[in-house]
């Protein structure tokens, strides 16, 4: 078997409502779903670039202690938070020969 869930800290975390901050979560592996459907949504067609916004969202586990990690989550994150979820999404769901 191969491990298809990934723990991850954010540099920086997102600070919520409360000003709570979240940095731990856990990223898992991307399904063919996952990269198909957000071409669908109204905001990619708008904006391709949204599309890491969505599939971020869909792959993230847990962040934190929030119960859901939505785009609008994924949205308000910093920078270099977005950047580090980037780098790993790819490093993860890169193909690695066995």
């Amino acid at each position: 078997m191969f491990e298809t869930e990934f723990e991850f800290t954010l540099p920086k975390g997102y600070i919520d409502a409360d000003g709570n901050l979240h940095r731990k979560g856990i990223m898992r592996l991307a399904k063919a779903i996952d990269e198909i459907a957000p071409m669908r949504d109204p905001r990619v067609k708008a904006n391709a670039s949204y599309s890491t916004i969505i599939i971020l969202a869909r792959t993230i586990k847990r962040l934190g202690a929030l119960d859901e990690v939505s785009p609008a989550i994924i949205e308000n994150l910093y920078a270099c938070d977005l950047n580090y979820l980037q780098s790993l999404y790819r490093q993860i769901n890169e193909v690695q020969e066995s």
